[in-house]
């Protein structure tokens, strides 16, 4: 695209249904300035490419847990420290959830492998059991006394 021809922009109707939201998603999202399309004729939103990547991204921030006051702090903040704050924190808190999910995958795992009729009873799974229980505290057992 040349520079001197205009940018392309769509409507909030077409990049509500391009991401599959409702409009009063990106109004709302606009309102706590999350986004700032420009106004067109009769003050119709248009959205440019930068703003359809920014809907991009605040979806895959809320996939990733951030709350929509962290991902404006992202957008507005002049000061990287302060945003790299936000993302350090965030950053924790998924590796945390990855490894309980890992956790839970394995859990999954050993009880697909399990043929006995109830994975209770099934020693490999109640090791699983015994070493999620145990984290962090060597030696701690949940066997009945």
């Amino acid at each position: 695209m040349k520079s001197s021809e205009p940018e392309r922009t769509l409507g909030i109707g077409q990049v509500a249904e391009r991401f599959g939201l409702a409009t009063h998603v990106l109004r709302h999202w606009e309102s706590m300035g999350l986004l700032s399309p420009v106004r067109a004729e009769a003050g119709r939103r248009r959205y440019g490419r930068a703003e359809v990547y920014r809907v991009a991204v605040v979806l895959r921030a809320k996939q990733a847990g951030f709350a929509l006051d962290d991902i404006r702090r992202m957008f507005a903040d002049a000061d990287p420290r302060a945003r790299q704050a936000v993302l350090r924190r965030h950053r924790a808190d998924l590796a945390r959830r990855i490894a309980q999910a890992q956790e839970s995958l394995e859990l999954v795992d050993r009880a697909l492998e399990c043929e006995h009729d109830d994975i209770v009873t099934c020693p490999r799974f109640q090791a699983v059991i015994e070493d999620l229980a145990g984290q962090g505290e060597p030696g701690t057992r949940i066997s009945p006394r």
